[in-house]
């Protein structure tokens, strides 16, 4: 059991992934940045999915940086392993949605 996120693009590719043991509570951040709370289900996500707008995903990276006082250390070697997959699974999922103007998450 386990949180395992993913990011997909218009055609169906995976651009974005997050595990998260079921016991990590770091998991529950990333559902609160995106605003998706409904798909925690404890040990693991719902299974089910949800389209995220352009401006969604700005919002989630906004509350990141807000969160983690991020303007200073961008990419640095200093940011934890799960600061550092939830900083690059909504950066995954920005670059998609700029491109498409929405991104598809699954929560598993």
């Amino acid at each position: 059991m386990g949180h395992d996120i993913s990011g997909f693009n218009k055609a169906g590719e995976e651009i974005a992934y997050a595990r998260f043991s079921m016991g990590n509570y770091n998991a529950t951040i990333l559902y609160s940045l995106l605003d998706a709370s409904e798909y925690y289900a404890g040990v693991s996500g719902s299974g089910g999915s949800s389209t995220f707008s352009k401006q969604q995903i700005e919002k989630a990276l906004n509350d990141y940086k807000k969160l983690y006082n991020d303007d200073s250390k961008s990419n640095s070697e200093f940011i934890d392993y799960d600061e550092k997959q939830i900083k690059n699974f909504i950066i995954n999922c920005l670059e998609t949605a700029q491109k498409e103007e929405n991104v598809r998450v699954y929560f598993g």
